[in-house]
């Protein structure tokens, strides 16, 4: 079972737009990470994001370059401060494959909860439209595979950079 966790892309400042929706560069920035997902051959059962403008509009950029088989939908339990042990157990339960876009702090305390058993460790350092992909191994744990970030992208080339 996989587990995508993305923080939504850079969103306008509440004063600007109370909604929130993407900027230019928040939008060029997720395209951009799509691009990379695209062809890696992504295969979930749902993409859910939390209903906010800026998450929907990321999942929006990431859900045509992922095979989806069930949904894409806003859920319930993805706002910032929402309880991830909650949706830890829904999650691992479910056995479904998942790609979540979301919002700090929830995605970095789930993360840090998976994969260290405690809410506070922070071992992922999320960026902005970035793809943390986690695994549940045959050995009942979580496991961070891979992550991608629009920085370590180049944006004219399309090469990587490590």
């Amino acid at each position: 079972m996989r587990l995508y966790l993305v923080q939504h892309a850079q969103a306008t400042s509440k004063d600007a737009n109370p909604k929130r929706p993407l900027t230019e560069q928040g939008r060029r920035d997720a395209e951009k990470v799509a691009a990379f997902a695209k062809p890696l051959g992504l295969c979930v059962d749902y993409v859910w994001h939390s209903g906010k403008t800026r998450a929907a509009q990321t999942a929006e950029i990431l859900a045509p370059v992922v095979q989806v088989t069930e949904e894409t939908a806003g859920r319930d339990g993805l706002a910032p401060n929402d309880d991830v042990k909650a949706f830890r157990d829904d999650i691992e339960a479910a056995q479904r494959d998942v790609m979540l876009v979301g919002h700090l702090p929830f995605l970095s305390k789930l993360a840090s909860l998976l994969l260290t058993g405690s809410e506070s460790a922070e071992p992922v350092a999320f960026r902005q439209a970035g793809i943390v992909c986690l695994e549940y191994s045959d050995t009942s744990r979580w496991q961070l595979v891979w992550m991608v970030t629009p920085e370590i992208l180049h944006e004219q080339s399309g090469e990587r950079r490590v």
